[in-house]
C-alpha cells in the first residue's frame, strides 16, 4: 500500500510538474489594419501643347480654341460654337484661377453703334454659355469692339465671316 501511495504521490507531482511546465498559449498578434488608400487627387491637367505655358492664351487657343463664330446679324450660339465653348469650359475648369474677357466682334457692314451693340450681344451669349457650363461668372468679363478690330481687314464674304466672332482672351489669374 505504501508503494501505491508513493506511486500515487509521484503521479500527482508529475502531473503538477507537467502543468507547471506547460506554456500558456500566446495571444495572437494584433492584426494591423491595411493603410488607408491615398486621398483621391484631382486628375493632373494634360501636358500643354509644345512650347505653351499652362493656363496661357496660347494654351487656350491650342487646346480648346479661343474663338467662336456667328452668322450674319446673329448672336445665337450654334452647335459648332457650343462644342468650342464646351472645350473652353473644360479648359477653364483645369485652370480655376484664370480670368478671361470675351470680346465681341462684328463685320464692317452696318453702323458703328449697331455693330457695337451686336458685338456686346455676341460677347454676352458666349459668357452665358460658359456660365451655363459651370464657369464662375466672376471669372468672365465682356467687351464689344464692334467692327473696330477686324480679324481680317479684307472686304469679302470670307473675311466678314471671320470677323463675326466672340474671342476668349486670358486676362489674368486669381481674384479680379
Amino acid at each position: 500500500m505504501r508503494s501505491f501511495a508513493i506511486l500515487a504521490a509521484s503521479a500527482a507531482v508529475l502531473s503538477l510538474g507537467a502543468c507547471a511546465t506547460k506554456t500558456k498559449p500566446e495571444a495572437p498578434a494584433p492584426v494591423e489594419a491595411p493603410p488607408p488608400p491615398p486621398p483621391a487627387e484631382a486628375p493632373a491637367p494634360p501636358p500643354p501643347a509644345a512650347g505653351y505655358a499652362p493656363g496661357s492664351q496660347a494654351d487656350l487657343a491650342a487646346n480648346a480654341g479661343d474663338r467662336v463664330f456667328f452668322g450674319f446679324d446673329r448672336y445665337d450660339v450654334d452647335g459648332q460654337a457650343r462644342a468650342t465653348l464646351t472645350q473652353q469650359a473644360a479648359w477653364l475648369a483645369r485652370y480655376p484661377d484664370v480670368r478671361v474677357r470675351i470680346a465681341g466682334h462684328a463685320d464692317e457692314r452696318g453702323t458703328r453703334e449697331y455693330n457695337l451693340a451686336l458685338g456686346a450681344r455676341r460677347a454676352g451669349a458666349v459668357r452665358a454659355a460658359l456660365i451655363g457650363q459651370g464657369v464662375a461668372a466672376g471669372r468672365i468679363e465682356t467687351i464689344s469692339y464692334g467692327k473696330e478690330r477686324p480679324l481680317d481687314a479684307e472686304s469679302t464674304e470670307a473675311a466678314w465671316a471671320r470677323n463675326r466672332n466672340g474671342h476668349t482672351v486670358v486676362i489674368g489669374f486669381g481674384e479680379p
